[in-house]
């Protein structure tokens, strides 16, 4: 009998400990979801193992808070017959960017700036910006015409980084791309060996794409804002993350660079093509103007913390920082934001300048039904990474969905989408 009572007290004690750490659960059933319709999720994960086409995700879904659904399906790294864990790490890439976003908002709620500012109040770097000639870049042709440049009408502001309204871009832009690469411009995917302060300073000389507030570009505007919230809070935007957001909720597994005991739980990336199948992607490698490494979470300098691409964490850590959003800014007593800032960065504020979707403060919105043209609801956002991770949150239907995995290049297969549908036909309510 005092066996049986000393492994209910431990019971207890392991549950209260992982409770602590994760979000409750609940079965599927008492959250509006039908058991039956989510193995569905898991045949659909399983065929793209079967078919050697991922090595492996973690897929977890959340509804009313509660976790009703969270599984490890395959291999995290193959070579090493490591299998799928529940506690994997991933890459997250520009899942990043909406931890940034909320960084810059904490700052704006304290009444250190106006969402309206320009940016160069606070990074001086950014001032009398010029842009791309528009009468001379043409597509594929500005690289060589640099010299062509107009001045900005109007300076950067915040609100321009947040959105993407900015004028600045990525490394694949082909008229900008072998600008950022001269430069030595970093963009977060790889090993790079310098500040962010050091790196925004270069990019602060180079053009924009066009003036700011005049189209919608997904870029290195973000990092710009690390870049802001480290002027802004006299810290670096890893104390920041640390101090700030991942202790008051509970993150305790996402980092810019893995501590060395936690390397072993990183998920491996595999490439994979129709024509050559999975394998291993190497160190090293490009696509165009963009040099990218899968080492950098462990290896190089560790000393550049990408606000728009930096970050690994675990699908239960993102999770958490996920329903905070959700609640409206709080997560179990900790209040990071106030619930009038996520209304504001869940409004489509790019409205035509993005005709592909809707754009907030930070996150992808979907403004339709007839967006996409798949299963979802008006209002739902979210964002993914360059080495395939995705979240959605969907305020009408109180859920989030997560699933991650560890591929090259982003959309290799389109198991990603189809694991939204799998999610959302599974409401029962």
């Amino acid at each position: 009998m005092k066996s049986v009572i000393r492994f209910f007290i431990f019971y207890l004690s392991v549950t209260t400990i992982i409770f602590a750490q994760g979000l409750p659960v609940a079965s599927p059933e008492n959250v509006g979801l039908s058991s039956e319709r989510l193995k569905r999720v898991d045949a659909a994960i399983n065929q793209y193992v079967e078919k050697k086409k991922i090595a492996g995700a973690v897929a977890l879904v959340v509804r009313k808070g509660k976790v009703a659904y969270f599984k490890s399906t395959g291999m995290q790294d193959i070579e090493m017959k490591k299998p799928m864990q529940d506690n994997t790490i991933f890459r997250i890439a520009s899942m990043t960017k909406p931890l940034t976003s909320v960084a810059v908002m904490m700052l704006y709620e304290e009444g250190r700036f106006l969402l309206n500012d320009p940016i160069h109040k606070y990074l001086p770097e950014f001032k009398d910006m010029m842009v791309l000639n528009p009468e001379r870049a043409t597509n594929g042709q500005a690289n060589a015409k640099l010299d062509s440049l107009v001045p900005a009408k109007w300076p950067i502001t915040i609100r321009h980084l947040l959105s993407h309204t900015s004028g600045l871009t990525y490394h694949w832009n082909e008229q900008l791309g072998k600008a950022y690469e001269k430069a030595g411009v970093a963009h977060g995917l790889g090993l790079h060996n310098e500040t962010l302060a050091e790196n925004m300073k270069k990019l602060a000389k180079l053009p924009l794409l066009f003036h700011p507030g005049d189209k919608w570009e997904y870029g290195l505007s973000v990092d710009v804002l690390g870049y802001l919230v480290e002027v802004v809070s006299g810290k670096s935007l890893n104390d920041f993350f640390k101090e700030r957001i991942f202790e008051s909720l509970k993150m305790r597994d996402t980092h810019f660079f893995l501590p060395e005991n936690k390397v072993g739980r990183l998920a491996t990336v595999y490439q994979y093509s129709p024509e050559k199948g999975l394998s291993k992607l190497p160190d090293t490698n490009a696509e165009g103007s963009l040099e990218f490494s899968p080492a950098y979470p462990y290896s190089g300098p560790k000393k550049f913390y990408a606000g728009g691409a930096g970050l690994c964490a675990t699908i239960s850590d993102y999770a958490r920082f996920a329903q905070m959003l959700l609640n409206g800014g709080e997560l179990e007593g900790a209040r990071i934001l106030s619930r009038k800032s996520v209304e504001l960065m869940t409004a489509d504020l790019a409205g035509d300048l993005n005709s592909n979707n809707g754009f907030g403060l930070g996150f992808g919105i979907r403004r339709g039904l007839h967006e996409g043209g798949e299963l979802g609801s008006v209002g739902a956002y979210g964002w993914s990474g360059f080495w395939n991770t995705q979240f959605l949150i969907d305020p009408r239907e109180q859920m989030i969905a997560l699933i991650f995995t560890q591929l090259y290049p982003y959309a290799a297969v389109d198991m990603m989408d189809k694991f939204t549908v799998m999610v959302y036909q599974a409401v029962t309510d």
